[in-house]
């Protein structure tokens, strides 16, 4: 006997794709592909500097929370290192270009 379809059709099929693959922002990931292959990947870039980001932050944060003595062991000492190449990530990615230059 054949398993019960979850979905009618398969617009609502999609419909829920889509619903799923939705990201924090409202936006789709694939939202851009009707259009140039630049627009797609600059639009993942924004996503992908939005969620760098978004950890800096969160880390900053965490970072802040911890006592004094924790911020001067070790594991602190790492954090920081691993804070201060994210930091470095999220600049990288702020300065590549989103355009190519016109011919």
């Amino acid at each position: 006997m054949p398993a019960a379809r979850k979905y009618e059709s398969a617009a609502q099929r999609q419909a829920a794709y889509r619903a799923r693959r939705k990201t924090r922002d409202g936006s789709i990931t694939s939202a851009a592909t009707a259009g140039s292959a630049y627009r797609r990947w600059e639009t993942m870039r924004k996503q992908a500097l939005s969620i760098l980001e978004q950890v800096t932050d969160e880390m900053d944060v965490y970072f802040d929370q911890r006592s004094g003595a924790w911020q001067d062991s070790q594991r602190g000492e790492v954090f920081t290192e691993i804070m201060e190449s994210l930091a470095d990530i999220v600049e990288a990615a702020r300065d590549v270009p989103s355009h190519l230059p016109d011919a």
